[in-house]
């Protein structure tokens, strides 16, 4: 049976109340965007294999999440053969249903656009493809980038269905188009630009069933490149894709994107223009009212030991690296939550104790200037 309801203003705010009132979170630790309160902490779901153990390990560390202070949870259904979807759903009911926390208390955010499988990979990935997308209509051959993207309105539809049943959900308070930019290594700027506006246009459509609460773009590439990359995007154009085909009140309101000491480039490099200046791309989407989220926020695991040092005089307070590596990266202006997954509940809990630690904005900068040197 779906979990009735979305995350509301009233309910994400009464879950803020509850950290901040007991003492385990700063005020500043939850933030206000899309009329919702949301974690400066939010947990991932991308990794881990396919399996039984690691589904298990989820159910574990998803409400130790939301044990302590996370209300925002990221997947996707191309995430471990839906599988990660699948579990997210399992873990928030048994929450729900044991009086833990409510519905409307938790963001829940995911993703469509690449060619998902469900339970784990098949023997035959192109029979796959011509079974469940080329042979029911949802997309022709030449839909396919690469073969393993697409962005024709009926997918997407598709991917929201796919998402909607694997969580259990009535909503999915959040949707992303994940990583658009695939399309441009494989069809021209002009190409790119009408798949954008016609998959803008089906989740304007989302939007009016209830299906879907807002939407934006979660990229990997296309906007940490200099423009003149051919994957390169620009966030003021998508907004202005997104007008053309739904007008000023549409719902594309978020971005996601990689955000860390080893990927500096949101922070850093000037490379999206707004009105008349050129600015970094967190910077391009507060300025457009867009949401961001800063995922891979812990690096994905890529040792950067130059930036040992420059956390460590940032953050004097916190003793770990890696919880140093998070708070450079939810303390970023423009981030509205950092994003970082994990398989062990210790963990879980050690990057959540961040909650109660106050976030410091000109000491990540500083971090980010010394990184570019």
């Amino acid at each position: 049976m779906a979990l009735p309801g979305r995350a509301t203003a009233e309910g994400t705010a009464r879950y803020a109340a509850r950290f901040v009132a007991s003492g385990a979170a700063v005020p500043g630790h939850f933030r206000g965007a899309l009329g919702l309160t949301f974690s400066s902490i939010g947990y991932g779901t991308q990794i881990g294999g396919s399996t039984d153990e690691v589904d298990a390990r989820y159910r574990l560390t998803l409400a130790e999440a939301i044990r302590h202070g996370c209300n925002v949870l990221d997947t996707a259904s191309s995430y471990r053969a839906q599988r990660s979807e699948i579990v997210l759903g399992h873990a928030l009911a048994a929450l729900v249903n044991r009086g833990e926390c409510r519905r409307d208390e938790v963001i829940v955010m995911s993703k469509g656009g690449f060619i998902s499988y469900y339970l784990d990979a098949p023997d035959d990935p192109v029979e796959h493809i011509y079974r469940h997308v080329v042979r029911p209509g949802i997309a022709e051959p030449d839909d396919l980038a690469g073969g393993i993207h697409c962005l024709t309105p009926d997918f997407l539809s598709q991917q929201i269905a796919f998402s909607l049943r694997n969580t259990q959900l009535r909503m999915i308070d959040l949707f992303f188009i994940q990583n658009p930019e695939t399309q441009l290594a494989f069809v021209d700027r002009a190409t790119f630009r009408r798949r954008m506006q016609l998959a803008f246009a089906r989740l304007e459509e989302e939007v009016a069933s209830g299906r879907i609460g807002w939407y934006g773009v979660a990229t990997w590439e296309g906007l940490r490149r200099p423009p003149v990359a051919s994957n390169y995007m620009s966030l003021e154009n998508l907004l202005r894709l997104a007008a053309e085909v739904a007008g000023p009140h549409h719902h594309f309101r978020s971005v996601q994107l990689p955000v860390s000491v080893a990927m500096i480039e949101a922070a850093t490099l000037r490379n999206q223009p707004v009105g008349n200046s050129l600015l970094t791309a967190l910077n391009a989407a507060q300025a457009l009212g867009l949401t961001a989220f800063a995922s891979a926020a812990l690096g994905q695991g890529q040792p950067v030991y130059r930036s040992v040092e420059p956390l460590a005089e940032a953050f004097p307070a916190i003793s770990a690296h890696a919880q140093r590596m998070l708070q450079f990266a939810r303390s970023l202006p423009g981030v509205t939550t950092a994003l970082f997954g994990s398989l062990q509940p210790d963990h879980v809990r050690d990057m959540m104790q961040l909650a109660a630690h106050p976030t410091a904005p000109r000491n990540a900068l500083q971090v980010a200037q010394a990184l570019m040197r």
